[in-house]
């Protein structure tokens, strides 16, 4: 099944050091964490490394708004992450940052070897300018007019409107986002990555098993539309590496961000004696490399990063593995409704081994989302966790403490414990193939069968007759050594659970010894080892989530970087009278239909309690009209109506998100009433 002496490197992407860890992120590292930590248990020599990703625009410019430097933003933004992953029990062997020595010499160096090789190539681009800033600025730092359907306020890439793509040299009236400037053109000299040199290499390697089937599917679709050069420069100011022979200009975040995987590993094998930095890396190591990721980030890391490996003389990933996002209730995790849950705000309520082990339950190999149902959450957990796994031992261990002076008998039933052994091979291969949910209904359904044992023996009743209290010793001590097997198996998965278990039985939990039977052997009295959840420690997380949203100073997140939410820059302000014109009203959404040829729009008919007004909103990608006709929201009601291509829109929904299927209308409070006023 797996060869033995396996030199394995983990990794998990780098999460953005420009906010704090949720529950969407936690998928990922919890993930990663049971999957190493498997093989560990496994007995393979197996590192799990990350780092904080610290670089580009949207951290230099909130460090400016917090009045501190990029510095010390991202060091105390490390220190939180940090806490955040050990409260979960996310066991890094090493967790850097990219903004390290160990990685601005792993840039420089695959950039020089891509450049000495012929694969860096330089052009001269044009670009709006902010004169004020003095920096050049993203597409989705500028906002202007829509060349095609004249809705204001719109980014420089595409319309919310009309949903037409542009240039934003192509914008109406263009301002920048960041200082409200009108910006200039000016031309500078951008550094690419030749990346269609690679097309070849890449159509065989994303065939090769490295990456899951879904993923492959994708991007072959990139290939029929052609890969084009990378921009890999970007100009000062900027936060991030100077490139080596090109004063001025720096290297662009995601160029730095994968390199950061090497980054981490040199500074672990810096500080790890016989632990070498070219056994995973040079071209012809018989290391394995995993890399775990959002299906948001495919495009990255089986595109570029293969193809600067390639370039640089280095090895390629032996896997990248995507899954999905994290919904929950079935939704988008929505601020509004407290289902947006930061990491600090759940370990503040739960305990972090509940959600490992729904996470868990719920996992697979594919690229699917996955929904925290909360409901189903806290009654898995307590029928899984507590009603079968712990019920093993605890309905049996305080006999053997009480009757038995806390000694397992010298004789168990081998038949039923060969039977739960047995199933090693197959929790293993479904474990090594990230099967989670499938090797979790394994092992529940063993723990089916000793419940079952357990009331059929019914130990309380045997021990009450002399003649029947050896049968209850030998009853008991079996539970105990099929509880033992079952939290061997469950080891990956409850690493804190397993600690208190091991000082319990008295040994450690190994795979190499799942065999082993606990004959004539000393346990110590049993203590509670999990408490059920309490539904009223999961609404107060809702609710802490609710309260918890503060008024932050948000820019707009230059890279797309997994399960992180993208917002919108300051505008330019506006004065308290200004604000206090705007006319916010309750509307039922009496009718909702698509718009023939827009991408974006959906004609909604909103009823003002007997006043009609038709809207044109820029939710398409996050409703179907059937699933909001009937609900409330809130619109702008004095709004001037706009002439659009498509009739007179008569106001504005409001509705927050980074966009796409991430995109919220705003939804009042039970009681509200069609053309209540919002205050």
């Amino acid at each position: 099944m797996s060869k033995a002496n396996r030199k394995i490197l983990v990794t998990s992407a780098l999460p953005y050091a420009n906010g704090p860890i949720h529950l969407g992120h936690m998928l990922e590292y919890i993930q990663t964490d049971i999957w190493s930590r498997y093989q560990k248990l496994r007995g393979h020599e197996c590192y799990y490394i990350c780092a904080d990703d610290a670089h580009g625009t949207p951290i230099m410019l909130k460090a400016q708004q917090l009045g501190i430097t990029p510095e010390e933003m991202i060091k105390q933004t490390q220190i939180e992450h940090e806490a955040d992953f050990a409260g979960f029990g996310i066991g890094f062997d090493n967790y850097h940052s990219t903004h390290s020595d160990e990685n601005r010499e792993m840039a420089s160096k695959i950039y020089l070897a891509l450049r000495d090789a012929g694969h860096i190539k330089t052009k001269v681009i044009s670009q709006l300018f902010d004169p004020e800033k003095e920096m050049f600025l993203p597409d989705r730092f500028v906002k202007g007019t829509c060349p095609t359907c004249k809705s204001e306020d719109q980014y420089g890439d595409n319309c919310d409107n009309c949903g037409a793509t542009y240039s934003p040299t192509d914008l109406i009236n263009p301002k920048s986002a960041v200082s409200g400037a009108t910006p200039i053109m000016k031309d500078s000299e951008h550094y690419f990555f030749d990346l269609p040199a690679f097309e070849d290499m890449l159509k065989e390697w994303t065939r090769s098993g490295s990456l899951q089937e879904e993923m492959a599917n994708k991007l072959a679709e990139w290939f029929e539309t052609g890969l084009s050069q990378w921009d890999i420069s970007r100009d000062n100011p900027y936060f991030g590496f100077e490139i080596p022979d090109a004063p001025g200009k720096f290297f662009y975040v995601w160029l730095d961000a994968p390199i950061g995987y090497m980054g981490s590993l040199k500074n672990l094998c810096d500080k790890t004696a016989g632990l070498n930095f070219d056994d995973f890396w040079k071209k012809d190591s018989d290391a394995e490399v995993y890399h775990f990721i959002g299906k948001d980030i495919v495009y990255f890391h089986s595109l570029f990063w293969p193809a600067m490996l390639e370039g640089a003389g280095y090895r390629k990933p032996t896997n990248v593995f995507a899954h999905g996002y994290v919904k929950v209730n079935g939704e988008k995790m929505s601020k509004s409704k407290g289902t947006f849950i930061k990491a600090r705000t759940y370990l503040d309520n739960l305990q972090p081994e509940y959600l490992r082990y729904y996470y868990a339950a719920k996992l697979n190999d594919r690229i699917d989302d996955l929904d925290l149902n909360l409901e189903d959450f806290t009654q898995r957990v307590n029928s899984d966790l507590i009603g079968k796994l712990i019920n093993i031992a605890s309905r049996t261990a305080g006999f053997i403490t009480k009757r038995f002076d806390g000694k397992l008998a010298s004789n168990i039933d081998n038949d039923l414990f060969n039977q739960f052994t047995a199933k090693a091979d197959t929790i293993a291969a479904l474990y090594e193939g990230r099967e989670f949910g499938k090797a979790m209904r394994e092992i529940m359904a063993l723990a089916d069968v000793a419940n079952a044992y357990i009331a059929e023996q019914a130990p309380w009743q045997l021990v009450k007759d002399e003649a029947t209290q050896a049968q209850a010793h030998e009853v008991c001590s079996l539970a105990i050594n099929l509880f033992k097997v079952l939290l061997t198996y469950l080891k990956p998965v409850l690493p804190t659970l397993c600690e208190k278990v091991e000082s319990f039985i008295g040994v450690e939990l190994t795979w190499d010894a799942i065999n082993n039977q606990l004959v004539d052997h000393q346990i110590a009295p049993f203590k509670a080892l999990m408490q059920r959840i309490d539904p009223k420690h999961v609404e107060q997380m809702v609710e802490d989530s609710k309260q918890s949203l503060e008024a932050q100073a948000p820019v707009v997140e230059e890279k797309p970087q997994v399960n992180h939410l993208e917002v919108d820059p300051i505008a330019p302000t506006i004065t308290f009278d200004e604000f206090a014109k705007v006319d916010l009203r309750i509307a039922r959404i009496a009718k909702a239909e698509h718009v023939k040829k827009a991408n974006k729009l959906l004609r909604l008919e909103l009823d003002l309690g007997g006043d009609t007004k038709q809207v044109f909103a820029g939710i398409k990608s996050a409703y179907a009209p059937e699933d909001i006709e009937g609900k409330l929201t809130v619109m702008v009601a004095n709004l001037a109506p706009r002439e659009m291509s498509f009739g007179v829109s008569e106001g504005m929904v409001l509705a927050a998100g980074p966009g796409g299927k991430d995109l919220f209308i705003l939804e009042p409070h039970q009681g509200a009433e069609p053309g209540m006023k919002v205050k």
